[in-house]
């Protein structure tokens, strides 16, 4: 009997312990829902730089600029973004202008190592004035239609015209290249039928690369590192009248406006949202064309040697020479926040 009771009390210790571990074994199937997907992203930032360069081409008179943007995307899956967005920034335009506005949208789709940026860019100018020749020529002439201004302010010291409104868009498409962790190559393209508002249609292409330093190059410091560069050709068509070169056979009804070769190189240290970018920038403009192209208001020096085509001509007291296309150096330091990752 007793060996019969001990071998009944095994039994049901077996069977309790047998349904306690199925229980346990159900109930660690059962995990968590997974949390609900949200497509809505919000990405902002701010920035101060020592110079404002735009494809080469100072927009702040080589002085010091702040900039701000702010981006909403609607995520329809892993693998494709809608935005749109804004930014502003400070500049120093030939019109005296004092702001640049930008008004953005596009879609992200991305396949695997390939990601794809397709879009709208526009860019805005508010608050310009017309310099130019108040009506005595029809090149400059402010009281024309030619750019929708109220009247004129007259010419800077070195004869430049320049619209009241500089404002334009283009279409662009772009395409970035994980090729692994460190290793990132792009490729861009922008057309605008009226760049800068020049009367001229514009095409910018460019190649970028970049590499990131491995996260443990500063240690457990949270310090990163990476080292990009750009080149780039931005092509130019011919403007309008505006700018054209008044009794010249070839340039009275506007000039061709000079295509040239760009790139900067630059290293930059993030640490959480912060990054501190410093860059080299350049072109292979010279300063004669460079003033055609920009009217710089801050060329003051002639010479003989600014003398082209589409400056000045055969007289060198009117060739002045603009440094708003020459090399730069540029440190930035900014700040960039996703709402759904950096403030929950």
């Amino acid at each position: 009997m007793k060996k019969l009771a001990l071998l009944a009390t095994a039994l049901a210790m077996v069977t309790t312990g047998s349904a306690f571990a199925a229980d346990l074994r159900v109930k660690a199937l059962k995990a968590p829902p997974p949390p609900a997907f949200d497509p809505w992203d919000i990405a902002f930032g701010a920035g101060i730089m020592s110079d404002y360069i735009f494809r080469g081409v100072t927009q702040s008179n080589h002085n010091p600029s702040v900039t701000a943007y702010f981006e909403p995307r609607y995520n329809v899956n892993k693998d494709l973004q809608l935005y749109i967005g804004t930014s502003a920034s400070s500049i120093s335009f030939p019109n005296r202008a004092a702001a640049e506005v930008d008004i953005y949208g596009g879609i992200r789709p991305t396949f695997g190592m390939f990601a794809f940026d397709f879009g709208v860019w526009g860019y805005l100018y508010p608050g310009g004035s017309c310099f130019g020749s108040q009506g005595t020529l029809a090149q400059g002439n402010c009281g024309t239609s030619l750019d929708n201004s109220q009247g004129a302010i007259g010419l800077p010291i070195n004869g430049n015209f320049a619209k009241k409104d500089a404002s334009f868009f283009e279409a662009y498409a772009k395409l970035n290249i994980a090729i692994n962790d460190q290793w990132t190559v792009g490729f861009n393209e922008y057309y605008s039928p009226n760049f800068l508002n020049l009367g001229a249609w514009g095409n910018y292409a460019s190649i970028t690369a970049k590499w990131t330093a491995p996260s443990t190059t500063f240690g457990a410091s949270g310090v990163g590192m990476y080292v990009s560069g750009e080149f780039g050709r931005q092509w130019l068509g011919t403007s309008d009248i505006f700018y054209g070169i008044a009794g010249d056979p070839l340039y009275a009804n506007g000039i061709k406006e000079p295509s040239y070769n760009t790139w900067n190189l630059g290293v930059g240290f993030t640490y959480k949202v912060f990054t501190l970018d410093l860059r080299y920038y350049d072109t292979d403009l010279s300063k004669g064309n460079c003033n055609a192209f920009t009217s710089d208001f801050s060329a003051t020096n002639s010479s003989p040697g600014f003398v082209t085509p589409i400056n000045g001509g055969a007289n060198a007291a009117t060739a002045f020479g603009s440094n708003w296309c020459s090399a730069a150096g540029v440190a930035k330091l900014s700040v960039d926040l996703t709402a759904m990752s950096n403030l929950k």
